[in-house]
């Protein structure tokens, strides 16, 4: 399951440094807007505390985590929706991502420049989702156009142009098309008009070394326009979380207990990316390996085997599934089936996150 989180926001807020610390890829990561033109990717490890302790019970020590795409788009700027700043091409690779992590300046620093000459979070979220809003404005009437013709051969596309129409009147009071969605129906018919600011995001507030931990006057901005939308922020430090990926992985634990820190920005920032795109993990564990499957949130039990192989779901007789705190607790899959806990479930079985699995097919 390929899913693909893109890193944007403004010139100079730090994308391009998180991106480096998150992927531990040196990208050009110069003080000056439109460093970044093509979009760099990078596969990184979702963190996961249950996998060492899997690993040792079943004796593996071979661990494959769960993985999630990071983008890495150019700086935005006002009027890119027009074109400026090479923002049509930006705009582009937005389209191609499923979630977004909207990187917002929430620090001082003379040395760097602000495009806006001044750090502003509420002005700056704003000029990003105004470029996206207004390029989807466009996108939506044409979208009306072509449905009001099509829907004099087809009146069952009505339902289809109510609901367009409910998207351009949010969009044009100057809200992303994501609220205008309230059921899973809503969220389906959006999601096929391939908006912009229809994408989910979660803001990632860099701040300097010093407010790492709580915070400061910035990211209250930051977190009271997040609570308005129903957004999640994550307050990270580029310049610390740089430091971090350079470290050999013996020496982090210490370094983040001395910040005040149990886990590292980027881990939560990635876990929190993950949960945006509703996803979750189940395991398979062996002697071989012990793997960390990618599956969407209400997954059944064929649809999860598929992850692995096509074979598994086209062939799919039954899933043994143990809870991960279950084999835990009882220490091997032989207790946990001795204690009553071990299931064998069906095609109509919805995997939950933690579930450790064992396939059964024939093709």
């Amino acid at each position: 399951m390929s899913l693909r989180c893109g890193i944007l926001g403004l010139p100079n807020v730090g994308k391009s440094t998180l991106f480096n610390a998150i992927t531990a890829q040196q990208v050009d990561a110069q003080n000056y807007p439109f460093c970044t033109i093509e979009p760099n990717v990078g596969t990184v490890a979702v963190p996961d505390p249950r996998l060492k302790p899997l690993a040792k019970l079943v004796n593996t020590k071979t661990i494959v985590p769960a993985t999630l795409e990071i983008v890495d788009i150019a700086g935005l700027v006002r009027g890119a929706s027009k074109g400026e700043g090479l923002g049509n091409k930006f705009l582009s690779h937005i389209r191609e991502v499923d979630a977004l992590i909207h990187v917002v300046r929430c620090f001082e620093d003379p040395n760097i420049v602000h495009v806006d000459g001044s750090v502003n979070p509420k002005r700056d979220i704003e000029t990003i989702e105004t470029e996206l809003i207004l390029a989807d404005m466009e996108s939506v009437e044409k979208r009306i156009q072509k449905l009001e013709k099509d829907v004099r051969k087809d009146p069952k596309l009505q339902p289809q142009i109510e609901f367009a129409r409910r998207v351009q009147e949010t969009l044009n009071a100057g809200k992303p098309a994501r609220l205008a969605a309230q059921t899973d129906e809503d969220k389906a018919a959006l999601k096929s008009l391939f908006l912009l600011s229809s994408k989910p995001v979660l803001y990632a507030a860099n701040v300097s070394e010093n407010d790492v931990v709580s915070g400061n006057a910035f990211t209250k901005q930051v977190e009271e326009l997040a609570r308005e939308e129903g957004a999640k922020v994550v307050i990270v430090s580029a310049k610390i979380e740089s430091e971090i990926a350079l470290m050999p992985e013996e020496d982090k634990p210490e370094f983040l207990q001395s910040l005040g820190l149990e886990m590292s920005g980027l881990d939560r920032l990635i876990r929190a990316g993950y949960d945006l795109l509703g996803l979750q993990t189940y395991f398979t564990a062996g002697e071989k390996e012990v793997h960390a499957w990618t599956i969407k949130k209400g997954a059944k039990a064929p649809e999860a085997a598929g992850v692995i192989h096509s074979d598994f779901e086209k062939g799919f007789i039954r899933a043994e599934v143990m809870k991960y705190d279950d084999l835990m607790k009882f220490g091997s899959e032989q207790k946990v089936k001795e204690a009553g806990k071990l299931g064998v479930e069906g095609k109509d079985y919805v995997v939950h996150d933690g579930d450790v699995m064992l396939f059964r097919f024939n093709v």
